[in-house]
């Protein structure tokens, strides 16, 4: 399936989407290919590894209690922080996971041979951690097992979670291309490159979200894409909201504690009629929230992962309130507005997908922050009105200026510097949209160029600097008290 808008926008948990929502996603799969094989009902044990940046941030990332969720069925799209809470408290109280309970029924008429889903002994402390082993395919990769009352396989499966919250089975590597080139080519617009985009948009005078539109509605109409896009604003506002009510420190142990509510309170005081001067600092709260959500494991949108979650809502935050003309704005038109900063975003987002990489574990954190701070630019330039040459211009300049950046969280925990690391690249976007904007679109550097540049950035970065917690801020300060 070519990537879609929804595949780099959709719903989850936090705190990360390489290291939660793709660990539950590759959970929940296990457990539906045990019981749609019929062999669910003779799984007597459970085993689980975890290699490279998977095991070593594992902790902080919510990653183990992902994997237990992931095997009880919960989906990480409809699962809620109050499900997971008791989900999580139960296990812990029996020791128990029920392997695959919480799944769809195969049928109406179907019955899978162990409808209770019995309970089988495994607990977070029985998950093998195993960092300084880094499996061929990717640095983020898990395998799961199950075995009968013999203590013989029953079904053992690899998986790689590859960034974004997307996962890939061991052995279904060629079948996945296969069908990605398949896919693109019964799209009306198949790209892989900026240069083929700017290619289209020059040969049918489309913007590039008419492009990305396009392409979308092959698979779905126009307004259900239009409608999911606003529910995928909803979800993002609803983030917000959430945080800006939550008091207190954020979990984990650091200590740090959550500005969002304050800062609102303050912010609110001095600017209660958003007067331009003050966009900034609402981008900052916004892009804080989001976060700050996201690191207490609340419901968030991978956009395009979790630990770059508050850069695209802040971007979109700036384009609705303060695009010129945006205060005058219907329901519709910014309905439209919304749409079409996604779609651009999202257009921009399959291009680092294809071409490089979205996860912080690959590539540091510019495949996660400098792409996401990227794809806002584009979203921004295209609703202020700039030609598709300019909307490209903005997501290379925003990116341009994020390459080298290493994903070093502190305590691996998607807190220090993540949080305040959303606010700057989200300013960076908007900076990078003007600036695209001030110019006619021709520049010396391409969109391909500085993707392919930040891709082989994060080939010779050292590991230390990817998500592994060997380096950077995350040895050089002490995990004790912080207070930001």
């Amino acid at each position: 399936m070519a990537i879609s808008v929804f595949d780099l926008f959709s719903v989850g948990i936090g705190p990360s989407s390489s290291h939660t929502v793709g660990p539950m996603r590759a959970a929940h799969r296990f457990a539906s290919h045990l019981r749609d094989s019929g062999l669910r009902a003779r799984a007597r044990g459970l085993r689980v590894d975890l290699f490279g940046s998977l095991a070593a941030t594992g902790h902080g990332h919510g990653t183990l209690t992902a994997v237990l969720l992931g095997l009880e069925g919960f989906d990480p799209e409809t699962v809620l922080p109050e499900d997971v809470d008791r989900a999580l408290a139960r296990i812990a109280a029996d020791g128990t996971v029920r392997l695959g309970a919480q799944l769809a029924p195969l049928g109406d008429d179907a019955a899978d041979g162990d409808p209770a889903a019995a309970a089988i002994p495994f607990r977070e402390a029985d998950i093998v951690l195993r960092p300084l082993t880094v499996l061929p395919t990717h640095t983020n990769g898990m395998r799961l097992g199950a075995v009968d009352a013999a203590g013989e396989t029953l079904l053992e499966e690899t998986y790689f979670s590859v960034g974004g919250g997307f996962i890939v089975r061991e052995g279904a590597e060629d079948r996945v291309q296969d069908q990605l080139e398949s896919s693109l080519a019964e799209l009306p617009f198949p790209f892989t490159t900026a240069a083929e985009l700017l290619h289209y948009s020059a040969e049918t005078g489309l913007s590039l979200a008419e492009l990305m539109l396009e392409n979308e509605k092959a698979h779905r109409s126009e307004d259900e894409v239009r409608d999911g896009l606003c529910h995928i604003w909803d979800v993002m506002e609803a983030c917000k909201n959430s945080a800006l009510e939550r008091t207190g420190v954020l979990p984990g142990g650091l200590n740090v504690r959550r500005r969002a509510p304050e800062w609102h309170r303050r912010l609110s005081e001095q600017d209660p009629n958003r007067e331009p001067q003050y966009w900034q600092e609402w981008i900052n709260l916004v892009a804080l929230a989001v976060n700050e959500e996201n690191a207490s494991g609340g419901r968030v949108v991978t956009a395009p992962t979790n630990g770059a979650a508050g850069i695209i809502p802040a971007v979109l935050f700036y384009a609705t309130h303060y695009a010129p003309g945006s205060s005058d704005w219907d329901a519709e038109r910014k309905r439209r507005a919304i749409a079409d900063f996604l779609l651009a975003a999202g257009a921009v987002g399959v291009l680092y997908k294809e071409q490089a990489s979205i996860s912080g574990a690959e590539v540091g954190c510019q495949g996660e922050v400098g792409s996401a701070s990227s794809m806002a630019a584009a979203g921004l330039a295209q609703v202020l009105g700039g030609t598709p040459e300019q909307v490209e211009n903005a997501a290379e300049i925003a990116m341009e200026h994020n390459l080298g950046l290493t994903c070093d969280p502190i305590g691996g925990l998607v807190q220090i510097p993540c949080i305040e690391r959303n606010a700057i690249a989200a300013a960076k976007a908007v900076n990078a949209a003007k600036m695209a904007l001030m110019g006619d679109g021709s520049h010396h550097v391409t969109l391909d160029e500085v993707i392919a540049t930040m891709r082989e950035t994060g080939r010779d970065m050292s590991e230390k600097y990817k998500e592994t917690a060997m380096g950077g801020l995350a040895v050089s300060v002490s995990v004790g008290v912080v207070e930001c």
